[in-house]
């Protein structure tokens, strides 16, 4: 019979070391590392460039033109739908900040492997942070969003100030994938392949270039509910009727009632608090595995 292992008792006054935790470091500390680094790399993307910010507004700005003409001109699709280039510019800007930062989330951690590796870094300060400096381009970029439906003649509205409601969401829900993607990608590198992919379905799968109420008009109701499902599709039609038209039907509506809401509700939480779990289960062995 094999004789079994002999634990050793800790010595008096000493305890086990842990590896580093997600949060660890103090909230204050967390706050200033994910502001700072949100900061520094916001300014760093735009430095030694002659147009500076000005290419992060050009890209959703050529994309939207792009899509308007060949929607509005060639195959003749929106015409009956209401403030059709202002909700396309909206969308386009409002999905661009989810790809653009899940996208670049997917590597943040291991692109920051020298600071990964300090004993003491708070490791979710990454994926915030990546977080946090698209955000500071989708703020910019929904200025010229908002100058565009001035100057298409649609008048301001007080469901205007309601626009923190579309964001806060929008970027909590963000972040919350962010981190399963980030996560993830430190022991699966396949992640980065594989969401890419999944990106360009979900730009489909969301009403961007098109409307839920006219997708349900073409007898695709059943389409239309699978649509309402995506919780970003849900955060469009809601920004479509604060923003935009104000008889739009809205989220709730939309998704077929309050109890029909509850599932992308329901499935938006869920993926947050997932994400910030499985990161926070993942953080004290990310050193080890890069």
């Amino acid at each position: 019979m094999s004789t079994p292992a002999l634990e050793l008792p800790l010595p008096s006054g000493a305890r086990e070391l842990r590896g580093p935790t997600a949060l660890g470091g103090g909230t204050r500390r967390f706050f200033d590392l994910t502001w700072m680094l949100a900061v520094t790399d916001f300014r760093m993307t735009y430095f030694g460039s002659a147009l500076g910010y000005l290419w992060s507004l050009m890209r959703p700005l050529m994309f939207f033109g792009v899509l308007y003409v060949v929607f509005t001109k060639i195959l003749k699709f929106g015409g009956d739908i209401r403030h059709y280039p202002e909700v396309l510019l909206m969308n386009i800007v409002l999905f661009n900040f989810f790809s653009e930062a899940t996208s670049m989330s997917v590597t943040a951690v291991v692109a920051r492997e020298a600071i990964v590796r300090k004993m003491h870094f708070p490791r979710m300060v990454i994926p915030i942070a990546t977080v946090l400096t698209s955000t500071f381009n989708l703020l910019l970029n929904l200025v010229a969003v908002f100058v565009f439906i001035l100057a298409s003649g649609i008048a301001p509205r007080a469901t205007w100030l309601l626009l923190p409601a579309i964001v806060v969401p929008l970027v909590i829900f963000t972040t919350g994938i962010s981190m399963i993607l980030s996560s993830m990608y430190v022991r699966f590198r396949d992640v980065a392949p594989i969401w890419t992919v999944l990106s360009q379905l979900l730009f489909y799968g969301t009403p961007i270039i098109y409307t839920i109420d006219r997708l349900a008009q073409q007898g695709d109701a059943t389409a239309a509910k699978l649509v309402m499902i995506n919780p970003l599709a849900d955060i469009l039609e809601q920004a479509r009727r604060w923003l935009v038209d104000s008889h739009a039907q809205g989220a709730v509506t939309a998704a077929g009632g309050n109890l029909r809401f509850l599932v992308p509700l329901a499935l938006a939480i869920g993926l947050t608090v997932l994400g910030v779990w499985v990161f926070a289960r993942e953080a004290p062995r990310v050193a080890e595995e890069l």
